[in-house]
């Protein structure tokens, strides 16, 4: 019987984007979220292309309803992505730990419930601190987790709750960590904003980034891939892997990227340094998985440029 994948989180840029790779693939996907707005998928997929995959409306936080989607829809592969990001757990803290806590461990629930043992799920970079709490250089793969924002406390305990889960239960699971994501469907979260002045430049139009520093910059895509890939591969234990995605480069650098296909473009930075660490070690993702997505920074630039551009006004 083939795979049928869960996908939690489709509405969202990453999800979007597994959905796409997941239907492109021929693989049958099921998409369970609160959100109908499909605006970031019809950016990536034909409405022909939508009809391949099942969108269940559904709520994390009920038990029931997430257990009844993977019941209903024999589900064998779990890429777990919904959550509430920073700046809304930061203004309904516990509406931000129902969706983010109680809602990944009803997928964990679902999972034992169904006969499922192995999930792969959305952890952040925002588990670790300012980047004063580190010694200089990339942060380790089993550096300590002290988080500045509820969003980051909230995935320190997902990664828990995976090894509870995994040491009572047996369930194995992969968390990755991204960075700063970019490409088509990255336009909302606090490191959206480079995104956001790509569709500007397109248009024509003045952009300033609100951000600026040095840190690692991974294509929604190869994100996505990576976490589908993550479903496939179940590696034992409660495995948490810092995605990376190369050497920092600035805000700046990304400009400059822009700029060399489009020379105009008018995009500015502020000098406002985020208070994250410039990169994180990404060599156990490396040595536990034969592949890992990395699209070039130039290369991805050119690339969601000239998706915006086929898009034109439909962005």
């Amino acid at each position: 019987m083939a795979d049928t994948y869960l996908v939690t989180g489709g509405m969202g840029c990453i999800g979007a984007w597994a959905l796409t790779h997941l239907q492109r693939s021929g693989k049958r996907a099921v998409n369970f979220d609160q959100s109908s707005d499909r605006h970031r998928i019809n950016w990536l997929m034909s409405a022909e292309q939508q009809a391949d995959i099942t969108f269940v409306p559904g709520d994390l936080r009920d038990t029931e309803a997430v257990k009844a989607v993977f019941a209903e829809h024999d589900i064998t592969r779990v890429i777990h992505l919904a959550a509430l990001q920073v700046p809304f757990c930061r203004a309904n803290p516990p509406l931000g730990a129902e969706v983010n806590v109680t809602g990944t461990v009803n997928i964990f629930e679902a999972a034992r419930a169904n006969g499922i043992g192995h999930i792969a799920y959305a952890s952040s970079i925002g588990v670790y601190g300012p980047p004063s709490d580190f010694p200089p250089g990339l942060i380790a793969h089993d550096a300590p987790k002290r988080p500045r924002t509820l969003y980051g406390a909230y995935k320190v305990c997902n990664e828990g709750t995976a090894l509870v889960y995994y040491e009572e239960q047996g369930i194995s699971s992969t968390g990755l960590r991204p960075y700063t994501v970019y490409g088509v469907g990255r336009d909302q979260g606090m490191t959206s904003e480079p995104t956001h002045a790509l569709v500007a430049a397109v248009k024509g139009e003045p952009y300033r980034i609100g951000f600026s520093g040095t840190m690692q910059f991974q294509l929604a895509a190869d994100v996505a891939r990576q976490f589908i890939l993550a479903a496939e591969q179940p590696l034992g234990g409660a495995c948490g892997f810092n995605l990376g995605g190369g050497d920092p480069v600035t805000v700046a650098d990304f400009v400059a990227a822009a700029k060399r296909v489009l020379p105009a473009a008018e995009i500015d930075v502020a000098d406002n340094p985020l208070p994250f660490p410039a990169g994180f070690d990404d060599s156990e993702l490396r040595a536990s998985f034969g592949k890992v997505y990395e699209t070039p920074l130039n290369e991805g630039v050119a690339e969601t440029i000239a998706h915006i551009q086929r898009l034109g006004d439909g962005i």
